[in-house]
């Protein structure tokens, strides 16, 4: 009697199949291509809007196109700007890169609308990089012309002149005021020049002005020079003084509130410019990465 076998199992071992492609998810390649893309296209439209900006403005007061329309212009073309290149990068780099295959329509929208940002990025980038370098070559440019206009004032001068342009002796001495008044005379001569008094006279103005106003010792003093040098009377002399000192403080008031409200408008458009920058950055933004699934798209469905 034959022993029965024990039955034999056969095992198989089942391997999971690959569930991620062998390409990359970012086609740099494409990237690379649609961010210098735009990067060039909004260097050449910048350019071109720089041209038509500088063709509407005028030197001649009421001729040309107001600052406003200036200002507002400038941002249209700004956004416009960002839009066009951005959008038309993206494009490019989502008609571009490699087609995936078995991928979710979801994430192939996914991995067209970062390469659309990517491509943003990459252009900003350069673009900003561009144009930090010009405005250093142009600044470097015009301290360079400035040079040689110095020099060549001083080489029609006189080489003292030049000096003098060159390092700035146009600012005054603060201790200037402190020496004259170690020399001032209770009873001036009048074989002064005219120029010292004059100088003198300057330098009490400004002394008194930084500190709000003109000292009664200096104007007693300048009373007494005006008397001297124009013959009138010490009394008429301090009206005069009087006078010129209430003129020059109500110019200094004026120049002070001028100063302050053209800082004032300059800090407004700044931030302006700020705004706009950030709102033509953010709406590039958003035309490359749309562009960039427009292009993904035509690219799947490209019949062979």
């Amino acid at each position: 009697m034959e022993s029965a076998m024990p039955a034999r199992v056969v095992t198989s071992t089942v391997y999971p199949a690959p569930n991620e492609a062998s390409t990359p998810g970012i086609s740099w390649a494409a990237v690379l291509a649609g961010g210098f893309v735009a990067a060039a296209l909004s260097l050449a439209l910048l350019a071109l809007g720089s041209g038509l900006g500088l063709s509407s403005v005028s030197p001649w007061s009421n001729d040309g196109a107001s600052a406003g329309t200036i200002g507002v212009a400038a941002i249209i073309w700004l956004v416009f700007v960002q839009a066009v290149s951005a959008g038309i990068g993206g494009y490019m780099a989502g008609r571009l890169r490699t087609k995936w295959v078995d991928l979710h329509s979801e994430e192939v929208v996914f991995r067209d609308t970062s390469h659309g940002f990517l491509v943003w990025a990459l252009s900003v980038v350069v673009t900003a990089g561009f144009l930090t370098t010009t405005a250093a070559a142009l600044v470097g440019g015009g301290v360079q012309l400035g040079a040689a206009a110095i020099t060549a004032t001083g080489e029609a001068t006189g080489p003292a002149v030049a000096q003098a342009m060159q390092q700035g002796v146009a600012r005054p001495d603060p201790n200037a005021y402190f020496v004259d008044s170690l020399f001032r005379s209770e009873s001036p001569s009048d074989s002064g020049s005219d120029a010292s008094l004059r100088a003198e006279s300057g330098r009490i103005f400004a002394n008194g002005l930084r500190q709000g106003d003109v000292s009664p010792a200096d104007r007693s003093h300048l009373a007494r020079m005006v008397a001297t040098r124009t013959g009138m009377s010490q009394a008429e002399a301090e009206k005069r003084v009087s006078d010129v000192v209430a003129q020059a403080r109500t110019a200094a008031a004026q120049a002070e509130q001028s100063a302050r409200q053209a800082a004032d408008e300059a800090r407004k458009a700044a931030a302006k410019l700020s705004f706009a920058t950030f709102l033509s950055l953010l709406i590039g933004a958003f035309c490359a990465s749309i562009a960039a699934t427009w292009g993904g798209r035509h690219r799947d469905h490209v019949a062979v």
